[in-house]
């Protein structure tokens, strides 16, 4: 039996290999109070940067009616980006706007965490389901160098505990992982969040965008990062909660919770992947290493129909042949102009 959208009672759109259009990440702001090396290294993105201009940034009624036409096309979820989406203003509202969407099951929200304490309670009061925070170690001196600021922990754990408070819950952590930067902390990290009802989940470090300085041989594999932490805490392999999850679920032995591997690198899962991103000024990005997007925006408003905009998003994931992860090889040249992650969305 094919499964229908929730909205239209219609097959959700397919692209060239069969996968379906059902996750919507929607980048709402490129500004970022942190300089992770591996997204905005604070060498090449100082405190005079430039973001993009507020013109050219979708306004939040723009941002809803895009996400209504994917959502007649099959998207069932939605996540807020940035950038550190918490730094655009008054952001409850658009959660407010896109819960009215018929069809939408989930929203969440990718943070930093460093103003999460203050924003929990109205995000789900707005109509927020969950949070996933970035937090690559859980002592302040990793976690400063990889947060490119020299930013403790504190405040970052503090607004896990407010999302928590509010219902923002399963909080998932994310943690990239590169070596020589915090491969050591790993074990560390599941330690302090093992029991608590947070999932961490361990990222090997991609080749987003072309200012990262990326290298092969700073990646750790996932299978390296559960050896370790099946070590000190048993791990036993669990079942996906849905297709096209990105995430290697396990769980520990003792029942005190699980983890998390998104292992791009390693072990990709190009054939499952069924996410669209919006990007902050409005183009469509069928690809986390995508070279480009189709601009939404202008047409949008130059007064494209509804039914226009929604042909265009029907066309371009309906040619849509995406699979770089799987493609990846030391072979592979490097893309000089591929967007960076600060853009996208993660």
């Amino acid at each position: 039996m094919t499964a229908t959208s929730p909205s239209t009672g219609q097959p959700p759109r397919r692209d060239r290999f069969g996968r379906a259009l059902r996750d919507l990440r929607i980048s709402v702001t490129d500004k970022c109070n942190f300089r992770c090396p591996y997204c905005m290294p604070i060498e090449l993105y100082g405190d005079n940067f430039e973001y993009s201009p507020k013109a050219e940034v979708l306004t939040f009624e723009e941002i809803t009616r895009l996400a209504r036409l994917f959502v007649a096309e099959g998207i069932e979820k939605l996540r807020l980006t940035g950038g550190e989406p918490l730094l655009r203003k008054n952001l409850p509202v658009l959660v407010e706007q896109l819960r009215g969407i018929a069809g939408v099951q989930d929203i969440a929200l990718t943070t930093n965490g460093w103003f999460l304490e203050r924003e929990a309670p109205r995000l789900a009061a707005a109509g927020l389901h969950r949070v996933t925070v970035s937090l690559d170690a859980i002592d302040d001196e990793t976690a400063g160098r990889m947060n490119g600021r020299g930013f403790g922990v504190q405040r970052v754990l503090d607004g896990i505990a407010a999302a928590q408070a509010a219902g923002l819950t399963p909080v998932k952590v994310n943690a990239v992982v590169r070596r020589g930067g915090n491969d050591h902390a790993v074990v560390d990290l599941a330690r302090h969040f093992r029991g608590t009802g947070v999932i961490v989940r361990y990222i090997e470090y991609m080749d987003v965008g072309t200012i990262n300085g990326w290298r092969l041989d700073e990646v750790v594999p996932a299978a390296e990062i559960v050896r370790a932490i099946n070590a000190a805490f048993p791990l036993e392999p669990a079942e996906p909660n849905y297709r096209g999850e990105v995430a290697r679920r396990y769980r520990y032995a003792d029942g005190s919770g699980e983890i998390g591997i998104i292992s791009s690198i390693t072990q990709p899962f190009c054939g499952d992947c069924q996410r669209a991103r919006l990007t902050t000024e409005g183009h469509l990005m069928t690809c986390l290493f995508a070279t480009r997007g189709h601009n939404l925006r202008d047409p949008l408003r130059a007064g494209a129909s509804d039914a226009e905009l929604r042909a265009q998003i029907a066309q371009v994931w309906g040619r849509r042949t995406d699979r770089y992860s799987e493609q990846r090889s030391l072979a592979t040249p490097r893309v000089n102009r591929r967007m960076e992650m600060y853009r996208i969305g993660g």
